[in-house]
């Protein structure tokens, strides 16, 4: 096998265990390869079907459009940053309020850490909502809608209007990606609108997300910076996004 070869099995190797990679991620992985190169291998791994070339990166074609990824699959991914994002996130948690935790594997791995403690927690996650089985304190609801089978949520009409008649005092959120062009972003049309109805009802809203969410750019917008009052990260987030969340007075954590 030839070294073209060998790197374009690489690089779609990276992109199916990454699920969705930026351009710079991309150059980070193969530092002697050229820009122009790596464009054009893009290019060719995109007309033969092996990958799916997006706005700054690539995504796995193993990830289907629309589904925003198998959360089995997500769930194996950045371990140590979730875990991370989540011990900052339970700080912030305080009894007796009413809370909305959105769906997702970073979500799950905050709900599987949540203390015993009385609050109403309204989430869109099953793998959520069964980690918080068991506990005795809190009450759990789901709000009906339409499964997600993929992602193991509920999204839809009938969840945004639930969610709609709810004031929430804090609001957690997972993303699949923020590009400064377009903000925070996902790749699910409902589920962006459900998330922004839980922003619209909530006093305090707080981001989870990992780096490696930087610079992607999925197909529906979900806010901008000056609707997200905490970001909470994995602690590697670059100086230039850093400075964006300073200057739209966004808390980073």
């Amino acid at each position: 096998m030839d070294t073209m070869e060998t790197r374009r099995n690489a690089i779609v190797d990276l992109i199916n265990e990454s699920g969705t990679v930026s351009f710079s991620q991309l150059k980070d992985a193969f530092p002697n390869v050229s820009e122009m190169t790596l464009r054009t291998d893009l290019k060719i791994l995109d007309e033969t079907r092996r990958i799916l070339r997006i706005h700054g990166g690539a995504k796995s074609v193993q990830v289907l459009i629309g589904t925003d990824d198998f959360l089995n699959r997500k769930s194996v991914r950045n371990i140590p940053q979730k875990q991370k994002i989540a011990e900052k996130a339970l700080t912030l948690l305080r009894p007796d309020t009413t809370v909305f935790l959105d769906s997702g594997s970073t979500a799950t791995v905050l709900a599987r850490q949540m203390p015993d403690q009385s609050n109403l927690i309204y989430t869109t996650g099953l793998s959520c909502a069964t980690e918080l089985a068991g506990l005795s304190a809190p009450t759990v609801m789901l709000p009906g809608g339409t499964l997600n089978r993929y992602s193991q949520s509920v999204f839809g009409f009938s969840a945004i209007k639930e969610l709609e008649g709810v004031n929430f005092h804090q609001a957690f959120l997972g993303i699949t990606g923020y590009h400064p062009d377009s903000g925070f972003s996902c790749g699910i049309r409902d589920e962006a609108l459900l998330k922004q109805t839980a922003i619209r009802q909530s006093d305090q809203v707080i981001v989870l997300m990992d780096s490696s969410k930087i610079g992607l750019k999925c197909s529906f917008n979900i806010c901008s910076l000056d609707a997200v009052d905490i970001l909470v990260s994995d602690g590697e987030l670059p100086e230039s996004f850093l400075r964006e969340c300073e200057k739209h007075q966004v808390e980073v954590l």
